[in-house]
C-alpha cells in the first residue's frame, strides 16, 4: 500500500488547526468568499504554492456582467444558454446574471479598477455575446482583480494566508455525510496538518495541466475534485472541457493565451496559405463559440498539415495600449503584433464540470462546499460563455456565504472524531511499481492531448482509458510526496473524463465526437454524475 508510507491511518499528534472557514484556494473564487466570510468569522485561507498562482492571475479578457443600461441580465442569461448547448441549470445561470452586477460592483469597492471610457466603464464585446459587456483592465484583468482581493485580505485581521499547503484528503464522516476539514501536507514543514473548521471550501482550480499543451499554470492538477471525489461527493460534466483557440504558438509546457478579447476587437485569423477561414465555419466568423473557434481551427491545421493559423491584430485602433501584455509578450518572442500575424493554435483552457454543487455551493457532504472552476454549478453547460468564469467565482462564493447562519451555529466536532473517522480512500495495492509520478504524468498529458483532446472517437477514447489505467495500476511512490499526489489525482480525474467522454454518445459543445457528430437532445439533455463507490 504504497501510499501509506506517506500518511497511513493519521497519527494522533497530527496538528490540528481551527477556525470557522478554511478555504482551498487563492484565485479569485476563494479571496472574495474569504473577505465575504470575514464578517462572520475567522477564515484560513490555504495555497498549495504561493498565492499568485492561480488561473486568475492569468485571466486576460474579462469578467462579463450586464451594467449597461442596454444590456440587461435576461441577455446575459440568452447568450449563456446557447453557449452552453442545452445543458445549462437555468436556476444557476438565473443566479448568475442576476446578482453578478452586484458582485461586480463589490469588486470596484473592493480596489478592483477597470478601464475607462469618456467616465464610463468601457466594456468590450467577446465571442458569444450579444451585447458589449465585458468590464476589463487592459489585458491583464485577472491579475488586477487578484492584486485588489489579495491587498484586502492581507488588510483583514480575520483572514490568515498560508502559502505551500497541499490538500491531501477531505476529512469527514461517511455515515452521516459531514464534512470536518482537510488534511493537508505543509511543504515547508514536510509533515501533515489537519485544519478543522465548520465550514470547509474547496476553490482549488481546474484539470488543464491533465493536457500536454494548457493556459493553466502548474497548480492545475484537479487536487479539489480528486478530493472530494474520494470523500464521496459527486463529479457532473467532466466529459466538457474547454479549448481556448488562440493562443500563442510555442514549445513551452503552459502557453500564453491571446484574449478572446482580440477577436472582440476586430483581430481576424488567417490559415497558413493567407487566407480568412472563419466565414466557412460559422455566420459569426471569429466571435463565434470557442468549440467552434478551435474545431475550426483543428480542421484547417489538418487540412494544410501545418502547426499553427495566424491572428492578425494590426487593424485593431491603438492595439499596443488595448492590449499591452500580449504585445509584450509577444515581443519576447521576436513578434511585433502592429507589423506582424500572430501564430496561434488551441490549447486546454478550462473545465466545465467538477464537484457537483446547488446553487449555494453546498456538495454532498454537510460542511463541504466548492466555488469556482473546481465547482460544478451547472451555468456553464457544455461550453461556457466567454468571460463567464471569473463572475461564476465571486456570485457562487457569495451565495456560500449567504448560508452563514447555518454554517457558524454547527457544532464543532472533538479531535478525537477526526482520528477515529478518517480512513484514507485512495491506499490502494498496485500491480507493480514501475512508473515513476513525473513520468507517470507526462504520459498521461500526451494520452490526454493525443486520444481525449477537442476531437474524439470510440477508439481513441478506449485507448485511452487502457493506457491510464495501465499507468495507475503501475504507479511506483517515486521520491517526491507532491509528485506522487499529483500524479494520484491527475490519474482519477482523467479516468472520469474519459469514462463520461465514453458514455455520451454524440456532440455538444466542447464535447466532440467524430463517430458521433451530431447533437442528439432526444437521448442527451443530460448530465454525467461520477461518484466514488
Amino acid at each position: 500500500m504504497i501510499i501509506s508510507r506517506y500518511i497511513g491511518n493519521l497519527c494522533r499528534n497530527t496538528p490540528v488547526r481551527t477556525s470557522d472557514f478554511v478555504i482551498i484556494g487563492t484565485g479569485i473564487a476563494g479571496l472574495f468568499t474569504a473577505i465575504k466570510a470575514s464578517e462572520f468569522g475567522k477564515v484560513v485561507i490555504l495555497t498549495k504554492k504561493s498565492i499568485e498562482d492561480s488561473n486568475t492571475g492569468l485571466a486576460q479578457g474579462g469578467i462579463a456582467a450586464a451594467v449597461h443600461e442596454e444590456d440587461s441580465p435576461f441577455l446575459h442569461l440568452e447568450d449563456t444558454l446557447e453557449a452552453g448547448a442545452g445543458l445549462c441549470n437555468i436556476e444557476a445561470v438565473d443566479v448568475l446574471v442576476r446578482e453578478g452586477p452586484d458582485r461586480v460592483r463589490e469588486l470596484i469597492a473592493a480596489g478592483a479598477i477597470f478601464d475607462m471610457k469618456d467616465g464610463n466603464i468601457s466594456l468590450a464585446r467577446e465571442g458569444a455575446h450579444s451585447k458589449a459587456r465585458i468590464l476589463h483592465a487592459a489585458d491583464t484583468t485577472g491579475a488586477t482583480i487578484r492584486e485588489a482581493l489579495v491587498k484586502k485580505c492581507k488588510e483583514c485581521p480575520d483572514i490568515e494566508i498560508i502559502e505551500g499547503q497541499f490538500l491531501i484528503d477531505i476529512l469527514g464522516n461517511e455515515r452521516s455525510k459531514e464534512c470536518y476539514g482537510v488534511l493537508v501536507y505543509d511543504t515547508k514543514n514536510q509533515g501533515n496538518v489537519i485544519y478543522q473548521a465548520r465550514a470547509t471550501i474547496i476553490a482549488t482550480g481546474g484539470a488543464g495541466q491533465l493536457y500536454k499543451h494548457t493556459t493553466n499554470p502548474e497548480v492545475a492538477t484537479a487536487d479539489g475534485m480528486a478530493a472530494c471525489f474520494r470523500a464521496g461527493c459527486q463529479l457532473s460534466d467532466m466529459e466538457f472541457i474547454q479549448f481556448h483557440p488562440t493562443v500563442l504558438f510555442s514549445t513551452d509546457a503552459q502557453r500564453f493565451l491571446i484574449s478572446e478579447a482580440v477577436r472582440g476587437e476586430g483581430g481576424l485569423l488567417y490559415n497558413s496559405n493567407g487566407e480568412r477561414f472563419m466565414a466557412a465555419y460559422h455566420p459569426l466568423e471569429e466571435l463565434a463559440p470557442r468549440d467552434i473557434v478551435a474545431r475550426a481551427i483543428l480542421s484547417e491545421l489538418a487540412r494544410d498539415n501545418s502547426p499553427c493559423v495566424y491572428l492578425d491584430m494590426r487593424n485593431i485602433p491603438r492595439v499596443t495600449k488595448r492590449f499591452p501584455n500580449i504585445y509584450q509578450t509577444c515581443l519576447q518572442k521576436s513578434i511585433d503584433i502592429n507589423r506582424d500575424r500572430v501564430p496561434v493554435s488551441p490549447a486546454a483552457h478550462y473545465t466545465m464540470g467538477g464537484i457537483l454543487t446547488n446553487s449555494y455551493g453546498e456538495t454532498a457532504l454537510y460542511g463541504l462546499y466548492a466555488c469556482g472552476e473546481a465547482a460544478c454549478t451547472g451555468v456553464h453547460g457544455a461550453n461556457r460563455l466567454a468571460s463567464n468564469s471569473l463572475l461564476e467565482g465571486i456570485v457562487f462564493g457569495q451565495r456560500i456565504v449567504d448560508k452563514v447562519e447555518e454554517i457558524l451555529y454547527r457544532r464543532r466536532i472533538k479531535t478525537e472524531e477526526i482520528f477515529d473517522n478518517y480512513d484514507p480512500a485512495w491506499i490502494y495495492q498496485p500491480l507493480s511499481e514501475k512508473i515513476e509520478p513525473a513520468d507517470a504524468c507526462q504520459r498521461l498529458k500526451n494520452i490526454m492531448w493525443d486520444q481525449v483532446g477537442i476531437i474524439r472517437n470510440e477508439k481513441s477514447l478506449k485507448q485511452a482509458n487502457l493506457m491510464v489505467e495501465e499507468i495507475y495500476n503501475q504507479l511506483a511512490p517515486g521520491i517526491s510526496v507532491l509528485e506522487y499526489y499529483e500524479a494520484v489525482n491527475m490519474l482519477t480525474t482523467a479516468r472520469i473524463i474519459i469514462q463520461a467522454g465514453l458514455w455520451r454518445k454524440e456532440s455538444r459543445g466542447a464535447h466532440w465526437r467524430s463517430d458521433y457528430p451530431h447533437r442528439d437532445d432526444r437521448r442527451w439533455i443530460k448530465h454525467l454524475n461520477f461518484v466514488n463507490c
